[in-house]
């Protein structure tokens, strides 16, 4: 497990506090206390990452209600031997990216992989759904959730975009530098598994 840094976790838990307490509360003087808790959260966050304090409070204020994990998918789409991975500024990754609020995790895989690949793929089957702090550090302030979906490939080619610049096909003894916050040789080891197998059990991880 990788997990966070100890002061990441309790100042992602005090935001997540303080969230739900500025959402459900209704005393006047316990709202005054949570939104302290917030800056506070916010603050050591600030202090952690050496991100701007305003910065850090727009993260973590833009959102109301109770916390919940964030979601997101990773699309593995594979030829034979090799699987499709984007170049991302930090490195190379399966498709993939928030889910937004208006689509399906089905659609999201199908959008991500067209947005940052310019292919068109049909998805067949969720591989894994895995906690993101099981299998990669990360900075987030919350926990996030992701699904990573068997896709079969259309059609389309690679097109110019505002998230990657360029496309590949790799195989696993060939990988290039990978963005091993979004995907690791774990996670592609797995996908080539799923793809392989007649019969395919979900992972929760």
């Amino acid at each position: 497990m990788k997990g966070k840094e100890p002061w990441l976790s309790w100042a992602s838990e005090l935001q997540s506090l303080a969230q739900a307490g500025l959402y459900y509360g209704k005393d006047k003087f316990d709202l005054e206390r949570y939104a302290r808790i917030r800056e506070i959260s916010a603050e050591m966050m600030a202090e952690g990452t050496g991100l701007p304090l305003e910065q850090v409070k727009d993260i973590f204020c833009c959102e109301t209600g109770y916390q919940t994990p964030k979601l997101a998918t990773r699309a593995a789409v594979i030829q034979g031997d090799k699987v499709l991975l984007v170049k991302e500024p930090r490195g190379w990754a399966l498709p993939g990216g928030w889910v937004d609020y208006n689509v399906s995790v089905k659609e999201n895989a199908v959008k991500e992989v067209w947005e940052e690949a310019g292919l068109e793929v049909r998805p067949e089957r969720v591989i894994a759904v895995q906690d993101g702090e099981n299998h990669h550090r990360t900075a987030y302030p919350w926990k996030v959730c992701i699904v990573f979906v068997l896709c079969t490939l259309l059609g389309g080619e690679f097109r110019e975009n505002l998230e990657t610049s360029g496309s590949g096909w790799f195989a696993l003894d060939e990988l290039p530098e990978l963005d091993l916050e979004k995907t690791t040789p774990e996670q592609l080891e797995m996908c080539f598994q799923a793809d392989r197998a007649r019969h395919w059990e979900t992972r929760l991880e």
